[in-house]
């Protein structure tokens, strides 16, 4: 599966950066059993930020979806850290979208989609999942999106 999912990131133009180091007393990552709990992964890339600010006042719905697309590369990330190998990977089981959002904003489920489109394009059924899709006040360092996943491991 491994070779699939490589191959599926390459032709989606995907190269997973380096799994990003805690910026405070937590873990990126733990497994207990056979489930790997991702902490929240920022929609960092190359480095960056990709958006900041609330939707609905900042940031537009497509700018919000590809925030939530750099969110779950940044999970993947973390679970080829936690693991060594994505063919690990059995199922992505549910992930929890944090959405920086107006008071007046409702379309934090589109959002998600970024997220949850990804997912099922690089890992097929195993990353379809249930999820939450949360509207809050703000994230840390102004981010737009934040996500964390919990994983099934083989």
């Amino acid at each position: 599966m491994t070779d699939t999912i490589e191959s599926r990131l390459a032709e989606l133009g995907v190269t997973l950066p380096a799994a990003a180091a805690p910026a405070a007393n937590y873990l990126p990552f733990m497994q207990s059993g056979n489930l790997l709990f991702t902490s929240g992964q920022l929609p960092m890339k190359d480095g960056k930020l990709s958006a900041t600010g609330q939707l609905g006042r900042d940031v537009d719905v497509a700018a919000g979806q590809e925030a939530a697309k750099y969110c779950a590369i940044n999970i993947l990330a973390q679970a080829k850290a936690a693991l060594g190998d994505l063919g690990k990977i059995k199922r992505v089981v549910r992930i929890t979208v944090f959405v920086a959002s107006s008071a007046d904003f409702t379309e934090q489920h589109l959002v998600a989609n970024g997220a949850s489109d990804f997912l099922a394009a690089v890992l097929g059924d195993a990353g379809r999942h249930a999820r939450a899709a949360v509207g809050v006040a703000a994230l840390p360092l102004n981010a737009a999106v934040e996500i964390d996943a919990i994983i099934e491991t083989a």
